[in-house]
């Protein structure tokens, strides 16, 4: 990936130096769609809420975006990470923080461009990069979840030790492997604009939790068929070398969540699902990255 000189974000914040403050982890950190107890069946109930959402339009013609928010990018349970020392005093303008800033701000370019295409205003989230465990409006965080976003304040965190662990643990080595992860959770920023988001928090009361798994799999596609949208334009410009997008795609399998529960179990839960399987990802960020329309990453009707 060519990203070396060009523009960087304003929108990071390091707070590598202080994260965790205040206190030990609580409700399990980054957002997550809250669930309640194993009622068993409830298709039915499925099926209405996905057909009500499906009728929900982003407002842009024809793109018809659709979705809420999981808000991370690896499933809950079986997908957490092995947690690395740091020492939370990495340099201010290391090499790291200034790829994701390049990332983030090729995303603002990308996203303020179809925004405004269809006379929409798109609004730059934040990206803050912590070590170990974080504050956000969403409560305490801690690195071993992966990367999230919280709709509670626009922002994206990242410990950039999850970028080590993408490599080492998961496989998934590669520049374009670690823009996919930023593009996925500015994704689900795009999907917070949408207002869809707050809509589904408010229906997805009273559902099991394996109807909320499955929503939450569609969601999650969405956010990834959005970082091949992001993608598509990216290579527009130049910037992909050869093998970008492939190792993307290879990211997409690994974190998948039957490769993930294999390797972290021996054995795959289909109902406990959340963020989609191997194919499933790889599928929908090819998806959008091959067409780059919007039109094309409505996860919420019809076969995923």
């Amino acid at each position: 990936m060519l990203w070396r000189g060009r523009r960087q974000s304003d929108n990071i914040e390091d707070d590598r130096s202080d994260s965790g403050g205040g206190g030990g982890l609580g409700g399990g950190g980054q957002f997550r769609i809250p669930i309640g107890g194993r009622t068993g069946g409830g298709g039915s109930i499925l099926l209405v809420i996905l057909v009500v959402l499906a009728g929900w339009y982003f407002g842009f013609d024809p793109s018809q975006i659709l979705g809420g928010g999981d808000g991370g990018l690896l499933p809950d349970g079986g997908g957490q990470i092995t947690e690395t020392q740091d020492n939370g005093n990495a340099p201010a303008n290391d090499e790291m923080k200034q790829f994701v800033a390049t990332v983030l701000a090729d995303t603002e370019d990308t996203w303020t461009g179809i925004f405004k295409s269809q006379g929409l205003t798109y609004e730059d989230p934040k990206l803050v990069l912590f070590s170990g465990q974080v504050r956000s409006a969403c409560g305490f965080a801690s690195a071993a979840a992966g990367p999230f976003y919280c709709p509670g304040d626009h922002k994206v965190y990242l410990d950039m030790t999850f970028f080590q662990q993408l490599d080492q643990q998961f496989g998934a080595s590669g520049e374009f492997a670690r823009a996919y992860v930023v593009a996925h959770e500015v994704g689900h920023h795009v999907q917070n604009l949408t207002g869809i988001m707050g809509k589904f928090n408010q229906m997805r009361q009273g559902m099991s939790e394996v109807d909320a798994n499955q929503l939450s799999v569609r969601i999650e596609l969405q956010a990834d068929c959005f970082a091949g949208v992001w993608a598509h334009f990216t290579q527009q410009k130049g910037i992909l070398e050869q093998g970008d997008i492939e190792s993307a795609l290879n990211a997409a399998k690994q974190i998948g969540d039957d490769t993930l529960q294999k390797k972290m179990q021996g054995y795959v839960v289909p109902e406990s699902f959340n963020h989609g399987t191997s194919q499933q990802r790889q599928a929908w960020l090819a998806r959008g990255f091959k067409s780059g329309k919007l039109s094309d990453c409505n996860t919420m009707s019809g076969p995923i």
